[in-house]
């Protein structure tokens, strides 16, 4: 059986605010994290300490880090290689919180 178009919003407004709720989860848990290691007290470019950060995932998951330490400012490289512009702010997380 279809579900009339009213359902399918509701549920899609209710699965983004489960994902907002476990985004600032994630966020909360690695800005705790970073913190304890003494991230909060160096001075450095958001988007430089993004690569960084991209640099230790590709790490933990396997991959091999960028050889280069710096990409364009605002540009990220997603999961699929392709290069997206990152707005200001974005890699301390939506809610402002790193």
């Amino acid at each position: 059986m279809k579900k009339p178009s009213s359902k399918i919003r509701e549920e899609i407004a209710r699965l983004q605010e489960q994902l907002k709720a476990a985004e600032t989860r994630e966020a909360e848990r690695i800005g705790r994290i970073a913190l304890k290691a003494g991230l909060g007290d160096i001075d450095i470019d958001e988007v430089e300490l993004q690569v960084a950060l991209e640099d230790v995932a590709k790490r933990f998951r396997g991959g091999k880090p960028s050889s280069t330490g710096r990409r364009g400012a605002g540009e990220s490289v997603s999961d699929n290689g392709q290069t997206a512009t990152v707005p200001s702010g974005a890699a301390s997380g939506s809610n402002g919180e790193a």
